[in-house]
């Protein structure tokens, strides 16, 4: 007889397939996702730069005719050349005084008189400074009695450095301006000091002037000293700010052509006073120059811009500008972009101011 045996057998777990592929799903979803995303700021940047150009911003300038200098600046401080301080030679009693303090006095003049016989005279014609004393006080040897300062007549030192002093010489004329009331005295380099007395890296030399002044400035005010060099009257001049250089320091201006594009132009300069420059060839009194001093970013380009920055070339190339100036608002202009063209040759004959 057979035996029959039943084993039972236990189901297989079940594969979670349907799970996996969701999440393959998903991810395949997220990948796709992100890729959009991704094309869509692409897209974005594109469609943008496919609509940028520049519009450059001109600010004009004019020659004109007038005289222009320039000169060498020094700063410096005034000091009194003739100063008499009266003291007691001994102990004794003032017996009498004759003027007061403020008092104009000329050589020779009586000041005051002392008991032991001793009379005080002005040594100089000057101002009563100091009155230290009154009739009747008895003073020690050796105290003071009287001040008197020579206020019309002055001195003032300024200290040139190694590389000014080949331009300034004894017997150049000055201008004398006190800071504080900006009043203004003629004079002359009256001495140099050719050994300088500077223990830095520059050496410094001392000049001296003496001025003849007004009486209504005093000793320690601080001044400014021009020395003058160069001048030219009845020129044609230009700010300096429309004046540009190329790459081998020839100086250029841009100029309108009857079209309406800018061209650049060759001019010589001469004397220059760091504000404004002679033009000593290549403009005339009344010409018209510019100057760029603004590109702003506006729409409506086209692929050829967005290929190349978004910056429109319409007619020439913009000329190289190595040391080209930058100035406030002005005219805004429309069509070509400056183009090279004139000739000539051109340097900066300026100064120091």
């Amino acid at each position: 007889m057979e035996m029959q045996t039943e084993i039972a057998v236990a189901p297989a777990p079940a594969v979670k397939v349907k799970s996996r592929k969701r999440r393959k799903l998903l991810r395949r979803l997220l990948l796709w996702g992100l890729l959009l995303a991704v094309l869509s700021v692409v897209g974005y940047g594109v469609y943008t730069g496919l609509k940028r150009e520049y519009t450059v911003t001109y600010q004009s300038y004019s020659a004109t005719t007038g005289s222009i200098s320039n000169s060498l600046s020094f700063s410096g401080t005034l000091q009194a050349v003739s100063t008499q301080l009266a003291t007691a030679d001994s102990a004794t009693k003032v017996r009498a005084v004759y003027v007061a303090k403020g008092d104009a006095v000329q050589e020779g003049d009586r000041l005051l008189r002392l008991a032991n016989g001793t009379t005080v005279e002005a040594d100089f014609a000057g101002t009563v400074n100091q009155l230290y004393v009154a009739e009747g006080d008895e003073v020690a040897a050796g105290a003071s009695l009287i001040q008197l300062v020579d206020f019309e007549h002055q001195k003032v030192s300024i200290r040139v450095d190694e590389y000014d002093i080949s331009d300034v010489h004894e017997g150049d004329p000055i201008v004398v301006t006190t800071t504080a009331t900006e009043k203004t005295f003629d004079s002359v380099i009256d001495d140099i000091n050719y050994v300088s007395a500077s223990t830095g890296s520059v050496a410094y030399y001392t000049a001296t002037a003496y001025l003849t002044t007004d009486g209504t400035v005093y000793p320690g005010m601080q001044v400014t000293v021009s020395v003058p060099k160069e001048e030219a009257t009845d020129v044609v001049i230009l700010k300096e700010d429309a004046v540009s250089f190329d790459a081998t320091n020839k100086a250029f201006v841009y100029t309108q052509t009857e079209d309406g594009a800018l061209e650049q132009t060759y001019v010589t300069t001469g004397v220059s006073n760091g504000n404004y420059v002679e033009i000593t060839s290549g403009l005339q009194a009344g010409d018209t120059v510019y100057v760029e001093v603004e590109e702003t970013e506006t729409a409506s380009g086209g692929l050829f811009a967005s290929l190349f920055g978004g910056q429109q070339m319409m007619g020439g190339p913009m000329p190289s500008n190595q040391n080209g100036r930058r100035n406030g608002p002005g005219d805004e202009f429309g069509g070509e972009r400056p183009r090279s063209s004139g000739s000539g040759s051109g340097g900066n004959g300026g100064g120091r101011q």
